[in-house]
């Protein structure tokens, strides 16, 4: 797995051996940022929940995002994370938590950009996971949330105040695109 594109373009990331993590692939990450590109005119701050090798949120710094969090529950994926962003020289622009995500949501406190969400396909706590983030202080009218899930298992178009925006599928995997509706 490689990375595709900014500062550490073609550095290739350690992953967790087995079938533990399900990495997004090369193509697929490539397909989110061209998504991703037209909706953020602000690459401030993301989240990368459920980082597992943190493909993720080190695309992101690559493409000029000033800084991430990573949450990963399993300490081998946080040790993992901590090596791919030292390879890539990102290091210094990330913090890296190893806890349960929901645990993350109602500790963290600042508002982000992105939040990467890509959990592994057989959990099925992403659309209540979606709904406390709309309930949290991590999102603001512009935050952009990106979920990646199986296509077999599509998520709801509205989780409380967050709506679907886009929806792209790529052979098994689908990305799902929500942002709160403004109200005025």
């Amino acid at each position: 797995m490689r990375i595709t594109g900014g500062s550490a373009k073609g550095q290739i990331l350690k992953t967790l051996p087995g079938r533990m993590v399900r990495p997004t692939t090369d193509k697929v990450r490539e397909a989110i940022f061209s998504i991703l590109q037209p909706l953020l005119s602000n690459w401030q701050r993301g989240l990368d929940l459920f980082a597992g090798s943190g493909a993720l949120g080190i695309e992101a710094l690559s493409r000029d995002m000033k800084f991430v969090d990573f949450v990963d529950q399993n300490e081998k994926c946080c040790s993992i994370i901590r090596e791919n962003l030292k390879k890539t020289g990102l290091l210094e622009k990330s913090h890296i938590y190893c806890c349960p995500t929901s645990r993350a949501i109602g500790f963290l406190a600042e508002p982000y950009d992105v939040i990467f969400m890509d959990p592994p396909y057989a959990d099925n706590t992403l659309g209540n996971l979606i709904g406390q983030l709309d309930g949290s202080k991590l999102v603001t009218g512009k935050t952009i949330i990106l979920a990646s899930h199986a296509s077999r298992l599509p998520l709801e178009k509205k989780y409380n105040n967050l709506s679907l925006i886009k929806e792209r599928k790529y052979g098994d995997t689908c990305i799902s695109i929500y942002q709160k509706e403004v109200t005025s």
